[in-house]
């Protein structure tokens, strides 16, 4: 947009306008920086901001665009006084401009050129004893600060007691006019032997208008004296409220520390300068978002009293700081309970992350007191969650301090556990003893059926064991399918818990619904050293579960190698047989635990065994393919059993046969089984392999010289062939097996 078509110069414009020639034009950022927030345009803590970036044309951008983000007002001030005193050249420039593009508009007034003509009109605004702002004439940027002195060139204020007496007496009666005089092109920042600045003693005397005519000097807000103080220190030490707030718009930092960690709102506190505290505590509302405030450090020092002063003058109690934590929860946080009981009672919001402060810490007189204050304000259901919660985490102080203040020791959660349920599995002891001492219920089950002694015995808990039994839970106390605490540590394999269980009575022999005792278990699983010690106490060998087996059955089962020769040598009956007629021996070959079988066979298990089936452990093995254990079965010299024949009058090469193993095949023949063996169908092992289309079965059978050979012209009971069994399916593996019985028998070549 070019200048003759630019008819509406606000100053918003202008910059919008003009913001590239701004942006190269602008060398002394600094100053003009002081001057915006002298003026009220920007907020002091704009300058930490602005101090992260360091190439000025992009710190010049950013400030420009802050002032149209703040509207008209901020970008009127910007031009006048602002541009004009820290760079009156390109000021020049800009109102040229705009007297020329403002050229033919009747209402000069609203426009940027009309503000600057009746500003320059109105000349330098005075101080005034009314005014209680800076205002806009009052600090002069940088570039022309005691324009005929130099820094270099600056003289230190006089070192004769007589001229210190002289600029003290100018100070503390006020007179700004003496005070001029006397350090006319004096450096205003240098301090008496006191260390104490020119800005010190006028704060400290509450002289306004001095500590503006300093600040015009350039004089540094935040230097600190002997005992670290700034002049904000001294101003609000002495309740000179109007001085302070000066220096606070300034940009003196109110958060500013002396050697004993006092900021200026605490000496203003202690002293019960209240105005002043007010004052300040509103510029720190205004000035300062999501950063610590004089509040959050009084909660964390534990200062009560200044923060009763501070909340009764206006300071917001649920500010929160850079982490979003507000000073309840550092006063919580910190275990600070004198301040935690002035939040609370100026109605400080408590959320969950204070809940969980609170209950960090664990310290019962802080919950009591935090309690007293939520209570009324938490529904049963979150006092008792908040019980489940503190349960959890075994926080016992909080526990009892819930539980005093009206929390159910004995509610349910949505799973059904009870606080007492949730500890015992947790193994939270110190929890438990807590909720044992407030009379929680020790019977109550999950909808399981787990009782919290079940519970203990699974966390492992010795002591939360102890403690049920001594305080009389049955030790025989029935859980999921009537499984006892003694069951379900000879499960876990937990000997400690087991001598506890047997030394207050558990019953050794109890059965489960499915019929198994505590040795059953232990024996299925492997644990020698339970088997161990429930044998030593006499536990009963041959008990048999819902499916007529014993222990040893179990282990067999299981190949648990070191539980057999611990059962057969207390005197367990290694040919006992269940409901099928197996045998621990049909149980270990059917699963193919080779060092079982052998175990089994050295406590003299019988080889020739037979099944409600008439299956013998070989029969097993065969059908499984656990070509070792078979191995071990056929090496027991008793090769009589290799044709052994069950029910059905399938022998064991029947089964490898009809199963693939063409490996087992391979041991059985070898061990003298007879290859043309018929079953009840008249089926030899070849009719088995060729139904079933196991291609390398065929082969070895079909090719195997040793001794008989397969008979390749037997019928079955129905007059097929293997070949024409095998003609009857009609997947690629029976055409290959087709192919391979032709070749065989020179029917194709």
């Amino acid at each position: 947009m070019g200048s003759t078509s630019f008819t509406n110069p606000y100053a918003i414009e202008v910059i919008r306008m003009k913001k590239s020639e701004l942006v190269n034009g602008i060398s002394n950022t600094e100053d003009l920086l002081d001057l915006l927030i002298a003026n009220g345009v920007l907020q002091p803590d704009s300058r930490a901001m602005m101090s992260s970036i360091t190439a000025q044309e992009e710190k010049n951008s950013r400030m420009l665009n802050v002032l149209i983000a703040r509207g008209e007002r901020a970008c009127r001030i910007f031009f006048y006084p602002c541009l004009k005193r820290a760079e009156p050249d390109l000021y020049q420039h800009m109102r040229t401009y705009v007297g020329g593009v403002n050229e033919g508009i009747k209402d000069a007034r609203r426009q940027l050129i009309g503000y600057l003509l009746e500003k320059d009109k109105q000349g330098l605004v005075k101080y005034s004893k009314s005014t209680k702002e800076l205002n806009p004439e009052r600090i002069q940027p940088k570039s022309i600060r005691n324009e005929a002195t130099s820094s270099t060139e600056r003289k230190q204020i006089p070192k004769s007691e007589g001229d210190h007496d002289a600029i003290l007496r100018a100070i503390s009666s006020g007179d700004l006019h003496l005070l001029q005089e006397l350090i006319k092109g004096l450096d205003v920042n240098s301090s008496r032997s006191s260390s104490d600045s020119l800005l010190h003693l006028a704060a400290e005397y509450g002289k306004e208008a001095i500590v503006y005519f300093l600040l015009r000097q350039g004089a540094k807000l935040n230097l600190k004296d002997t005992e670290g103080r700034t002049a904000l220190h001294r101003a609000s030490e002495r309740g000179h409220t109007d001085v302070a707030l000066a220096l606070v718009k300034a940009g003196a930092d109110l958060h500013a520390t002396d050697h004993t960690s006092k900021t200026p709102l605490h000496l203003a506190a202690q002293n019960q300068h209240e105005s002043t505290v007010k004052a300040l505590v509103l510029e720190e509302k205004k000035s300062l978002k999501n950063q610590t405030t004089v509040l959050h450090m009084a909660a964390i020092e534990d200062e009560a009293k200044l923060a009763e002063v501070l909340l009764r003058n206006g300071a917001s109690v649920d500010t929160r700081d850079g982490q979003r934590k507000t000073a309840l929860y550092h006063a919580v946080r910190h275990g600070n309970e004198k301040a935690a009981a002035v939040l609370l009672k100026a109605g400080a919001q408590v959320d969950s992350v204070i809940v969980d402060a609170a209950f960090e810490l664990n310290r019962k007189s802080l919950l009591s007191l935090f309690l007293r204050y939520v209570q009324m304000s938490m529904s049963q259901s979150e006092m008792n969650s908040a019980l489940f919660k503190a349960v959890r985490r075994n926080l016992d102080g909080v526990v009892a301090a819930l539980i005093a203040h009206g929390a159910d020791v004995n509610s349910f959660n949505e799973l059904g556990y009870t606080p007492l349920l949730l500890a015992a599995e947790l193994g939270n002891a110190e929890a438990l003893k807590v909720l044992v001492s407030k009379k929680a219920r020790l019977d109550e089950k999950l909808p399981n059926q787990i009782s919290a002694l079940h519970l203990a015995i699974q966390s492992g808990s010795m002591q939360i064991a102890q403690i049920l039994l001594d305080k009389g839970i049955d030790p025989n106390i029935s859980g999921p399918k009537d499984q006892t605490p003694l069951h379900l540590s000879a499960s876990h394999n937990q000997p400690a818990l087991m001598a506890l269980l047997l030394r207050v009575g558990a019953q050794i022999n109890s059965i489960t619904q499915d019929g198994l005792t505590p040795l059953h278990l232990a024996s299925q699983s492997g644990h020698t050293e339970a088997v161990a010690q429930l044998l030593e106490a006499k536990a009963d060998l041959h008990v048999k579960d819902k499916q007529g087996r014993t222990a040893l059955h179990w282990a067999a089962a299981h190949g648990e190698v070191g539980v057999i020769q611990l059962l057969l040598a207390a005197g367990a009956d290694p040919n006992a047989s269940e409901k099928e007629k197996k045998t621990p021996l049909h149980l270990a070959a059917m699963e193919g635990h080779t060092k079982a079988v052998s175990a089994l066979m050295a406590g003299k298990a019988k080889v020739g065994a037979k099944d409600m089936d008439g299956c013998s452990p070989l029969h097993y093995a065969a059908r499984s393919g656990k070509e070792r254990a078979a191995g071990v079965l056929l090496a027991s010299g008793k090769s009589m059993n290799v044709d052994d024949k069950n029910v059905w009058r399938r022998t064991p090469l029947h089964l490898a046969a009809e199963h693939g193993h063409e490996t087992l095949v391979d041991l059985l023949l070898k061990n003298g089984a007879k290859i043309n063996s018929l079953d009840n169908n008249k089926d030899t092992p070849l009719h088995c392999a060729c139904r079933d289309g196991h291609v390398e079965t065929v082969q070895r059978l079909i090719n195997w010289t040793n001794g008989e050979r397969a008979n390749l012209q037997a019928t079955n009971k129905v007059k097929k062939t293997a070949l024409q069994v095998a003609v009857l399916e009609d997947t690629p593996d029976h055409q290959i097996i087709t192919t391979l019985l032709k070749k065989k028998m020179f029917l194709v070549k």
